[in-house]
């Protein structure tokens, strides 16, 4: 059975195995994912089964009432059993929670249905530079 926690506790490598799996990059184990969330982001959610990582994402925000997902992450052995969209699920209620009115993502075009049709998100003009 896979639990789910927001603001749950996790360690920095923890999250860094699930990033480096989620965006096939050499691990760097240097990033301080715990650091950079608790100053940065209205929360995260972790995803467990026994003690093990699952998934993870990050809801970081303006301070006010927008707020983004990111790195929405699941192992790859663990793909394919809802598990995103209960991370997704329950960022969104925590977002909605803190009185947030927005709350935006972005995508590769391969993710649009995962965002759109299982997650709820609807499509919106936006822009991005690549920096």
């Amino acid at each position: 059975m896979v639990r789910y926690e927001w603001r749950g506790t996790f360690h920095s490598h923890e999250v860094e195995v699930l990033h480096a799996e989620g965006f096939m990059r050499e691990r760097s184990f240097t990033w301080d994912w715990l650091g950079q969330v608790d100053r940065h982001s209205l929360g995260w959610v972790c995803a467990r089964q026994n003690a093990a990582l699952v998934g993870w994402v990050n809801v970081a925000w303006d301070g006010g009432v927008h707020a983004f997902l990111l790195d929405t992450l699941v192992a790859s052995s663990h793909r394919r059993r809802g598990i995103a969209v209960q991370l997704v699920g329950h960022a969104v209620n925590a977002a909605r929670a803190a009185e947030c009115e927005w709350l935006h993502v972005d995508f590769g075009p391969q993710l649009r249905d995962f965002y759109w049709a299982a997650c709820g998100f609807t499509p919106t003009d936006a822009g991005v530079i690549r920096l």
